[in-house]
C-alpha cells in the first residue's frame, strides 16, 4: 500500500511539472510572437507610410498632423509619375545592368570560390585573407582612382564600369560561396574522377547544383545592388539616354518645387520587382543565408 502511494504521489508531481512547464512554454511563445509582431510593425509602418503617400496629392504629404489615409486617393500618381519621364528607358537600362552583374557575381565568385576550398597551392591562405581584408576598404576610398581608370580606358558614359567590375568578383560573394564548398564531401568529387569526369565536368555537373541555394544568394543580393545603386551611375552616366531607374527617380526633385507624391509613386513601382524577387525565390535565399559557415 505504502508503494502504490508514493507512486500516486509521484505521478502526480510529474503531471503537474509538466503542466506547469506547458504553461511556460506556451507563455514565452506568446511573448515571443508579440515581439516579432512588434518588430515586424516597425519595419512595415515606413513601407505603408511610402504606399499611402503615393496615393496622396502634394498638399496632404506634409500637412499637421500628419494623417495617414488621405481624403481623396490619386490613383492617377502612378501613371503621371511613369509618364514624366521614359521611364520604361531607365528600366530596360537598369535590367541590363544588374542582369549583367548576376552573370559576373555568380560565375566569378564560384571560380574563386572553388579554388579556395578545394586546390591546395601556396600561400593560399595568405591570399585568402588579403582578400577578405579588401572587405574593409570603403567604396569612397576606390572612387577617384577607379573613375581615373575607366577614364583611360574611354569607358565613362557606357555601362562598362557598371558591368566589367562585377565579372572580377566580389570579396564578399567568394567568401560566402567558399564556406558553402566547405561543407559538401570530398567523396564525391573523388567518385567523379575515378568515373574520369575532369575538374570543370565535376565543377559544373556535380558541385555547382548542390550549392543552388548559396548561388540564388549571391544572384540576390548582386541583382539588388545593381538595382538600387545610385552612385556609380551618377559618377559614370552623363547621357539622360542611359539613366537607370535610381537617377530617373532624382529627375522629380526640382530647384524650387518637388513632387514628393510622384516620387513616392515611382518608388514604389521601382520597389516592386525586388520584391517579387525575394518572395519567389526566399526559399533558396535563406537557405544559402543559414547553411553558410556550418563549416569554416
Amino acid at each position: 500500500m505504502t508503494s502504490q502511494s508514493e507512486i500516486v504521489k509521484t505521478t502526480t508531481r510529474t503531471r503537474r511539472a509538466q503542466g506547469n512547464n506547458s504553461a511556460r512554454s506556451r507563455f514565452n511563445r506568446l511573448i515571443t510572437y508579440l515581439l516579432l509582431i512588434a518588430t515586424s510593425l516597425c519595419f512595415l509602418v515606413p513601407f505603408a507610410w511610402l504606399i499611402l503617400s503615393a496615393l496622396k496629392s502634394s498638399d496632404e504629404i506634409f500637412v499637421f498632423p500628419p494623417v495617414w489615409l488621405p481624403k481623396h486617393w490619386e490613383w492617377g500618381n502612378f501613371a503621371k509619375a511613369l509618364t514624366t519621364l521614359p521611364f520604361g528607358r531607365y528600366a530596360l537600362n537598369s535590367i541590363l545592368i544588374a542582369a549583367a552583374n548576376v552573370v559576373g557575381n555568380v560565375l566569378s565568385c564560384a571560380f574563386v570560390a572553388y579554388g579556395f576550398a578545394r586546390f591546395r597551392f601556396p600561400g593560399r591562405r595568405i591570399l585568402f585573407m588579403v582578400m577578405l581584408a579588401t572587405m574593409m576598404i570603403p567604396n569612397q576610398v576606390l572612387l577617384v582612382p577607379q573613375f581615373i581608370l575607366f577614364h583611360d580606358l574611354g569607358w565613362l558614359n557606357t555601362f562598362l564600369p557598371l558591368t566589367v567590375p562585377a565579372f572580377f568578383g566580389s570579396a564578399f560573394y567568394v567568401f560566402l560561396l567558399r564556406q558553402f564548398f566547405m561543407t559538401i564531401p570530398t567523396e564525391l568529387e573523388e567518385a567523379a574522377k575515378i568515373d574520369g569526369a575532369g575538374s570543370l565536368r565535376i565543377f559544373f555537373t556535380v558541385i555547382l547544383p548542390l550549392i543552388k541555394p548559396a548561388l540564388m544568394a549571391v544572384a540576390i543580393f548582386s541583382f539588388q545592388g545593381a538595382w538600387n545603386d545610385f552612385l556609380a551611375p551618377l559618377i559614370y552616366l552623363n547621357d539622360p539616354s542611359k539613366y537607370t531607374l535610381q537617377l530617373g527617380l532624382s529627375q522629380f526633385q526640382g530647384t524650387f518645387h518637388t513632387e514628393w507624391n510622384l516620387i513616392m509613386a515611382a518608388t514604389v513601382v521601382v520597389a516592386l520587382p525586388m520584391l517579387i524577387i525575394f518572395f519567389a525565390a526566399q526559399r533558396y535565399f535563406i537557405e544559402g543565408i543559414t547553411m553558410t559557415g556550418t563549416k569554416g
